[in-house]
């Protein structure tokens, strides 16, 4: 083994280069080493060895998937404009265009959350730790949430001009994750689930399998290490037998299918540590019952190959109900090809069979990499590349006019790395769609005006919601109206009507040909109306609009109303705005009930503080402390009747929120039409968004059902939430929270 202070030498690298590459290739290559080598000479990484093995490790990486050979020049140089004193101007004084521009594009997609280089440079001042610490994915933005974001949107609208911008950027992080033992734990966890939230669905997008799994797998062992080495043992002690079991098994298969004249070649199938893991949750399983622990790949000649393998193989043993998958016929929407089925072997176990021809076998393991493998580039093999990118940019054709990068990262998650659904349309067209596309994402895939006019929807003959998630197979008709438009619901996330990024720009559009007049008296209607029903009562406007970076509230107003910014936003921004920015960070259900750490006594760090039972403040109220005799502070909001009605003045105290430990207790008002299951509907819907009932109280007169709870919510964004999805179950006319009095 070598030293870790020892630089690997330029040899190892050539040694990997593809054999196609001629003398100018070769020379290239050693050109762009030696510029890479001289800029990072008196760097190190955090396990002390030479920053130069970094970028020979990324550089052998994409030597593997037999890229061009200017795609390995930029990956020696890939961090050298980020990292050291070399510009652009020189590499392209030097490289050309071509190596200048994927030089450039890595350079952006990393220059601001330093993610991927926070163990390149241990002695060098960090300026940009504050953003480092910072994780990446949408779900756990922190506050420099859009720096980061930014950069993402950099990086996907990068991918999507050119492809290869990411098989850069793919082998930096792999290499990254391959040595993120040398990060301290707290870097290793984020950097992991990053690699998991963001990276390996990017490599499974470009179908990259062999990058995809490497990532899975070492993210998987970082985040979640305990089930990671569980695992890993069980296949460990299990190995010998299953790799004897295996022997058997391939040589069966061999005499059987050569016996029925089918040549083929087959391997055992790697077991990925993440991929069984993920199977065991999906299928709720112990790790024996997971069928693809014992697996083989077929590579068979042709296409009429795989059916009679596969025709011989369920003729010869039993098929497994429900495990069979044609993706020949119908290939996964990163291309790739193969079938899949399972079976009760000899030994009464199952055994999962994949069934592919050579070039299927390339694509799965290379994915859109494999365009470069084909010697000179074949018709066919053009024609397949061409697919894949058209198939990736149309994916992201709404990216262009999608401006907020929180929202694009969001967006890319919703339709590019989800499954995807094949639905047709009434004369059997195929629309391909985001698993979770609903009725209305489908009419505005088809055109922008069915959308428009959308009113209603049959799935297989049948009316239902435009909230029905779509599925496999559906033959989906939209009934539409002569004229109208959308509605402003649509954009509303808490009614999941819209699913996809595609269909949500087009009703912005919409929105935002309609006169600005018309918006902003919408816009402030539906924010004052929200207000209203949380209870809140005195908001300043105008700072609210600053908090949110608009110049006047009439702006802030004329985005509600055109649908650029959900209420839903507003509530959150100003719920932050009045606590501490890492509330939303604890699990409170562990504090007891009658005593918080959630209020901050300004000035009286640490007095103990009850909430008052009369006005029930929670995160986002205006509060007020109000000393009591022997019993701390006792915190109200502040137009609590009993606060405004005190003249004991000198005894009020300036408070504010600090550290959440508990959820809050909040008074709701719903008033509905009676009927048979209202309160288990309301009931359902609350176990669903984890809310616990304190009380209920219903009173009916005249069909009209009065309900008065008391429900323990974390902050007035969930709270907002809760009470749009109550007034939209069926026969609910209002729901809002009650005011103290």
């Amino acid at each position: 083994m070598k030293s870790t202070n020892t630089a690997i030498p330029l040899e190892e690298l050539l040694e990997h280069l593809p054999d196609t590459y001629t003398v100018a290739d070769r020379e290239l290559v050693q050109r762009a080493y030696r510029v890479a080598e001289e800029a990072h000479r008196e760097q190190k990484r955090h396990s002390g060895e030479p920053y130069i093995n970094h970028c020979i490790s990324v550089a052998s990486i994409l030597a593997e998937l037999k890229v061009p050979p200017e795609v390995i020049a930029a990956g020696l140089l890939h961090d050298t404009v980020e990292d050291t004193t070399v510009t652009l101007a020189d590499i392209r004084r030097d490289f050309g265009d071509t190596i200048t521009a994927l030089v450039d594009g890595v350079t952006k997609l990393t220059h601001l959350p330093r993610v991927s280089r926070g163990d390149q440079h241990p002695d060098k001042e960090d300026n940009t730790q504050e953003i480092e610490e910072q994780p990446i994915v949408p779900a756990l933005l922190g506050r420099k949430e859009d720096i980061v974001s930014e950069t993402l949107r950099k990086t996907f609208l990068a991918m999507g001009k050119d492809v290869r911008v990411m098989f850069i950027k793919l082998a930096d992080r792999l290499h990254n994750m391959r040595t993120l033992s040398h990060m301290p734990e707290h870097k290793r966890r984020r950097i992991a689930q990053e690699t998991l939230d963001i990276f390996s669905p990017v490599a499974n997008r470009l179908g990259i399998w062999q990058i995809k799994w490497e990532l899975e797998d070492l993210g998987f062992r970082y985040v979640n290490p305990n089930k990671y080495k569980e695992i890993a043992e069980l296949l460990s002690e299990k190995r010998p037998d299953r790799e004897a079991q295996l022997e058997d098994i391939k040589e069966n298969l061999v005499k059987l299918l050569e016996k029925n004249n089918i040549k083929v070649e087959i391997s055992g199938r790697p077991k990925h540590i993440y991929s069984i893991y993920k199977k065991m949750q999906k299928k709720d399983k112990p790790f024996d019952m997971v069928r693809d622990v014992r697996a083989v790949r077929l590579i068979v000649p042709d296409v009429p190959s795989c059916y009679a393998a596969l025709g011989v193989i369920h003729t010869t043993w039993r098929p497994i109900p429900g495990e069979f998958d044609d993706y020949i016929a119908a290939p996964k929407d990163n291309f790739y090809q193969s079938l899949h089925t399972a079976v009760i072997y000899d030994d009464k176990r199952p055994l999962e069979v994949q069934i592919r021809t050579h070039d299927m076998h390339l694509n799965a393991e290379y994915g859109i990499a494999a365009h470069w493998r084909y010697k000179e580039g074949t018709k066919q093999a053009d024609k397949n590349y061409e697919q894949q990118i058209n198939s990736l940019r149309s994916m992201m054709e709404w990216g262009p006019d999608v401006h907020d990068a929180a929202e694009f990262v969001e967006s890319m998650h919703s339709d590019v790395f989800q499954d995807r659904v094949y639905i047709f349309t009434p004369r059997g067209d195929a629309i391909d769609l985001p698993a979770g596309s609903t009725p209305i994402d489908f009419a505005y895939h088809v055109h922008t005006d069915i959308g428009h006019c959308c009113r209603g929807a049959r799935i297989n003959g049948k009316l239902v919601p435009l909230y029905q998630e779509l599925k496999t197979g559906d033959q989906v008709e939209i009934l539409t109206a002569k004229r109208g438009g959308p509605s402003r619901d649509w954009l509303n996330p808490n009614l999941g009507l819209v699913k996809t990024q595609r269909a949500r720009s087009k009703i912005k559009v919409w929105f935002k040909k309609q006169e600005d007049e018309q918006n902003l008296a919408q816009g402030r209607d539906t924010l004052e109306k929200e207000l209203q029903r949380l209870g809140i009562k005195e908001v300043n406007f105008e700072k609210m609009a600053r908090d949110l970076n608009y110049k006047t509230p009439d702006e802030m107003f004329i985005e509600i109303g055109n649908g650029d910014l959900p209420v839903s936003k507003v509530i959150k921004q100003f719920s932050q705005q009045e606590e501490a920015h890492d509330i939303f960070e604890v699990n409170p259900t562990t504090t007891p009930a009658t005593s918080t750490n959630a209020i901050e006594v300004v000035g009286l760090k640490g007095m103990l503080s009850t909430m008052a039972r009369c006005c029930n403040p929670m995160p986002g109220d205006q509060v007020v402390g109000f000393i009591t005799r022997g019993r701390g502070a006792t915190i109200h909001r502040q137009d609590c009747p009993n606060i405004l009605a005190t003249k004991d003045r000198e005894r009020l105290l300036q408070v504010g929120w600090g550290h959440i430990e508990r959820t809050y207790p909040v008074p709701v008002k719903i008033k509905a039409y009676d009927r048979q299951g209202l309160v288990s509907d309301i009931s359902n819907l609350l176990s669903d968004e984890n809310i616990n009932i304190a009380d209920v109280n219903v009173n009916v007169n005249r069909s009209i059902a009065d309900l008065r709870l008391v429900i323990e919510v974390k902050d007035l964004t969930q709270l907002s939430r809760v009470l749009t999805r109550i007034e939209n179950l069926p026969n609910v006319m209002e729901a809002h929270r009650s005011n103290p009095g």
